[in-house]
Parts: structure tokens; sequence; C-alpha cells
């Protein structure tokens, strides 16, 4: 086993106030500030370390700390706070696999992480529901591809799937329209962020350290024969060794795999979903479960959907349009480097070539709430103007390949040369990666198990 060096704390800014705890890091060993900074270059060592304190990055770390109890492992997350990005802007449904290929890895560990994720709701006090989810046909042409999404689901393994005729839709959804629907009832709610903290306390518990304000600039190899490992050094000149690195960088996971020799495909590109809020006058019409459209194989995205939240709330969304900030959640945030990937990026300029009409519908149904009115209709015919109001944004960390193609299921990769043995990056964790987050850490934790202690 590595023995951590060192332990320190650098102010009250890095407190975890939702933990009420500090975070325990670093003693005492601190090496000559650097010529170029007031800060110190304080050096640690570590059997493992994580990169990402999103959902992911945090099951991953709780996972391997129950499993070696006696290994040092830290959490690096760039921000101040953990889960502040797709872990804590998104819908917060917890997905049954109904959408996924037969025999994917999608499939499979959102099967397996459903089942996982209720059972750890259930032992820790979490407040969830299990309020199900209708996939509502309401055009003839849809109907076809809905019988193809039960087969789907039934391949799958879905628990409780059932079809239901049109005149039994309002049993689930009195307010709903539709020609037939598939109906989920595995399909939950929860807040991702409690989820997050939780896998935080966990990891805590088991003696593992958090460091938050770690922004990851590179990764050096370091050759030492049976203790060789890798260096990663933060923008602020902080260095962490470890045996081992974990990776879980979400919207720049891409460019975190490129530090340790990674292909730079699949690329990441930031998609905004811009959610509508219904107004408290209709949310008590759709408390009773999700509704979803029948999703449109051609199309890069789910469409738009109603979502009760646990706190009463109804979200209406999202739409999908290119982010100009890959943490961009509103039109103003902007970064320079990001876009520039983005309008060089052989992929997207295919995929908007591909998609250049379904793209402009996108954009007007951000700027124009009749435009986003007439397709909700479809479903919920007595919705009005004033029934909506913006409401919050996420963003979808879509990794691309370089012939345009969505790039949707689970994507590992260990980098090159002397990184391999060293390394492990989720490069592409997209939903149902919450709801997988406990299968997925599992199987991360095997990949780990037989690499660290072959």
């Amino acid at each position: 086993m590595i023995s951590a060096t060192c332990r320190h704390y650098f102010g009250s800014k890095y407190f975890f106030s939702h933990l009420n705890v500090l975070p325990r890091w670093f003693s005492s060993h601190t090496e000559s500030p650097q010529s170029s900074s007031q800060s110190a270059s304080i050096r640690c060592l570590y059997d493992i370390a994580i990169v990402g304190g999103g959902i992911v990055g945090v099951a991953t770390a709780r996972e391997l700390s129950l499993r070696h109890p006696d290994l040092k492992l830290i959490i690096l997350e760039k921000e101040n706070d953990l889960g502040q990005h797709q872990s804590k802007n998104n819908s917060g449904v917890i997905h049954s696999g109904i959408y996924y290929p037969p025999g994917s890895l999608k499939a499979k560990l959102c099967v397996q992480g459903a089942k996982k994720i209720y059972r750890y709701l259930a032992e820790k006090g979490i407040e969830h529901k299990k309020i199900g989810k209708l996939v509502v046909a309401v055009e003839n042409n849809e109907l076809f591809r809905l019988e193809k999404l039960f087969e789907r689901a039934k391949a799958s393994k879905v628990p409780g799937i059932e079809m239901v005729e049109e005149r039994d839709i309002p049993q689930y959804q009195p307010h709903v329209r539709g020609l037939r629907a598939l109906y989920s009832p595995t399909t939950g709610i929860v807040d991702w962020s409690v989820v997050v903290r939780s896998f935080a306390k966990d990891f805590r518990d088991n003696n593992g350290e958090i460091m938050p304000g770690f922004r990851v600039e590179n990764f050096k190899y370091i050759d030492s024969g049976e203790n060789s490992r890798v260096r990663l050094r933060s923008k602020s000149g902080i260095e962490i060794d470890a045996k081992f690195v974990v990776t879980a960088a979400g919207l720049h996971s891409d460019r975190i795999a490129a530090m340790t020799g990674c292909s730079p495909h699949p690329k990441i590109v930031p998609f905004r979903g811009e959610y509508f809020l219904l107004s408290p006058q209709k949310e008590s019409l759709f408390s009773k479960t999700n509704v979803y459209p029948v999703p449109d194989p051609r199309l890069p995205f789910l469409g738009v959907h109603f979502t009760p939240r646990l706190d009463g709330s109804v979200w209406v969304g999202p739409n999908a349009v290119l982010a100009t900030k890959r943490e961009g959640y509103s039109p103003k945030d902007i970064d320079l480097r990001d876009i520039l990937e983005s309008i060089t990026n052989p992929g997207l300029l295919k995929l908007g070539l591909k998609y250049f009409r379904e793209g402009l519908q996108e954009i007007h149904r951000s700027i124009s709430i009749e435009a986003q009115l007439k397709v909700l209709r479809k479903y919920f015919p007595d919705l009005n103007a004033e029934d909506l109001v913006k409401g919050p944004s996420g963003v979808r960390a879509q990794a691309l390949d370089p012939n345009g193609n969505l790039v949707e299921d689970f994507v590992f990769d260990s980098g090159s040369g002397p990184f391999q043995n060293h390394c492990l990056h989720v490069r592409n964790a997209p939903s149902p990666g919450a709801t997988s987050s406990l299968a997925i850490a599992e199987m991360i934790a095997e990949q780990v198990d037989r690499r660290l202690f072959k």
C-alpha cells in the first residue's frame, strides 16, 4: 500500500458545508515555492486518485473505498463542491432502460443500476418516488416505433413494462392524449445532488479524501519500478502522485484523456437543454407520472417531455441547442476556446448538415414559446402560453465521432505508452449515467482491481 506523505488544509473556502466536516488533506511536507507563483508545490502520494467529482466519479470512489478500506484514495474536483454540472443540472429521472439496444452497456448497466439505486435510496432514507413513465404515441407513424421500443425493452428485461391502449391512457395521466402508450412502472424521480452528497459521505466515512479546487493541468508518468506512478499537477501547482488514476471528467473527459495520449476522439460537444416550468395552476395535472414522446431513431435527441419533481414543480423539455461554453447554462456564457473547438470539429459540421432542419427547429423552440407549445399540445391540448415560464438549463456532454455520429454507449479508455497500466478514463457516460452510477462504479472497480493487483 502507498501511504500518503502529506496532509494540509488550504483555507475555509474548501469547507464542505453539506458534509459538516473539513476535507482531510495533507500534513506537513511542503516543497519550495515555485519561482513563478507565491503558492507552494505540495506533493502527496495515494494508491488511487479519482479525477472528477460528478456522480460517476464519486460513486466509483465510494465503491473502491468499500472494496479496499486500507488504501489511500482521493477525489480531485476542479469546482469547490461536488456534482455541480451534469449531476446537478438534470431532470432528476431514474430511468428503467427501455430505450437502449439490448446487449449494450447502456441497457445492461441501466437495468442493473436502477435496481441498485432504488435499494440504496431506501437504505439511506433518501426521498424519491417511483412514479413511472408513459411514452405516448400521438401520430400514426409513431405506432410502429412504439411497438419496436416495447420489444427492445422486453429484450433488455426491463421490469413491468406494458402497452396501454388509447382508452386507458387517462388512467395513468388523466390530461394526456395519445393513440397508444408504453408504460414503465419502475421509472422514478430523485434529486441526484442529494445522491452525490450521500455517496461522498460514504466515501469519507471509509477514510477517503476529497480535494476541491484541483483543476488538472497535466499528467506525468514517474518510472520507479514497482513503485511507478502517475503525477497529476493542478493549475495552482499542487501535485498528487497515485499508483492508479480513474478519470470521470464529464464535459472535459476528452481533454483529460488526451493528456495521457488517448485519441482525441470521441470529442465532447456541449449541447444545452433548456426547460420550461409549468405554472403552479397546472402542476397538479402532471403529478402522477412522467410523460415522454416516442423517440425518432433518425434524430439525435429524445424530444421534450413532462417531468414531475420532488418539490412539486413540473419541468417541460428540454430542447437541444449547441452551447457556446462547455459549462454554458445561458446563451450569455461564452468561451472562445470551446466555440473554436466546436466549429472546427468535422464531426459536428457533418452532424449539423445532416440535421440542419431539425437544428433550426430546436433554436426556434428555444426563443419561441408558441413553437414549443405546438409540440406540447400534441400531448396536452389544454396547455396555453401563460402556463409556461422559462426554467433551468443543463448541458449534455455529447460524445461525437469524426463522421458526425453520436456515440451513445459508454466509452472507456486507458491512454497510451506507460499510462496504459496506470489509468482508466470514463470518456462517455451520458444519460442514464446517474441511474447506472452504482453499476458503472462496480464495473470500473473490477477493472481497477485486475490492473492494480495483477
